[in-house]
């Protein structure tokens, strides 16, 4: 009994280190594995929706969502008996992701058209920041993430500014246009609005009186301004943060094998596990 018990926990260890090492060689492999099971899941479900090229390898698009599926739970599986606090791991988001990129496929056993969800799986490609988890990865990340906090009070004022200038520009056109020139409510006339002011113009909305076409020439030049106003926010954001925090990296590499681009604050070398002196 001891003897499994022994066995078990060092199963555990080997499954563990191979799972959720993401620092180790065979934990990077297993993720990039992992990785490329996930694209092609996500690519056989876009297949099963062409008809000419589901109807020729239907067969073959099931028996390999089947293989995948299978792969995916006994993954799962394995993420739950490796760790010694299971739920947290099944409570976690990506725990959570994890089951729901496995249900699909037994759903359709009860369920007739269900295994289209299986597409869901494209969120598990979230574990690519995982694979990215390097010093430079991970402080332009959180440079990016600071810039996007420290800018949402001037984009949320921007939002909103931009829906009374919607619903204005939306009303006056309206009133303008008229239902003879397509614009029949309100909300049509402001939904006309987003759209000339994104600058997609789909079309199926435009002005026919030269007022309203004078209008429109206006909203469709604001829209080139308005693209730019975010990116500039949160660009100025970026930048304050490069200078507030001119370096976040050692100077000199590691010792033993040379690898650079540790964090300034690191004590041991990402790649060789030794001191950083």
């Amino acid at each position: 009994m001891q003897r499994l018990k022994s066995k078990f926990d060092t199963f555990r260890h080997r499954t563990n280190v191979v799972i959720y090492g993401t620092n180790t060689a065979s934990g990077r492999l297993f993720d990039l594995i992992l990785l490329g099971v996930i694209l092609l899941s996500v690519i056989i479900v876009m297949l099963e929706t062409v008809k000419g090229f589901d109807t020729k390898y239907h067969y073959e698009l099931i028996v390999l969502e089947w293989i995948i599926t299978i792969f995916f739970t006994l993954e799962y599986l394995l993420r739950i008996i490796s760790i010694k606090k299971p739920l947290k791991y099944i409570f976690s988001f990506y725990g959570i992701i994890d089951l729901i990129a496995t249900l699909p496929m037994y759903f359709s056993l009860f369920i007739v058209g269900t295994s289209v969800l299986t597409v869901v799986r494209a969120l598990r490609l979230l574990r690519l920041f995982k694979i990215l988890k390097h010093p430079k990865f991970s402080s332009q990340s959180t440079h990016l993430k600071e810039a996007l906090i420290a800018s949402r009070g001037k984009i949320l004022i921007f939002i909103y500014f931009m829906l009374i200038s919607s619903i204005l520009i939306g009303s006056i056109m309206y009133i303008v246009e008229g239902k003879e020139g397509g614009f029949t409510s309100i909300p049509i006339s402001i939904y006309w609005t987003i759209v000339t002011l994104t600058t997609v113009g789909y079309g199926d909305i435009s002005p026919i009186t030269p007022l309203g076409q004078a209008i429109a020439s206006i909203v469709m030049i604001m829209g080139y301004g308005i693209i730019a106003v975010p990116t500039g926010i949160v660009s100025a954001e970026f930048a304050n943060n490069n200078r507030k925090k001119p370096t976040e990296e050692r100077i000199d590499p590691c010792a033993n094998c040379g690898t650079e681009g540790h964090e300034h604050n690191a004590k041991y070398c990402y790649h060789c596990g030794k001191d950083l002196k």
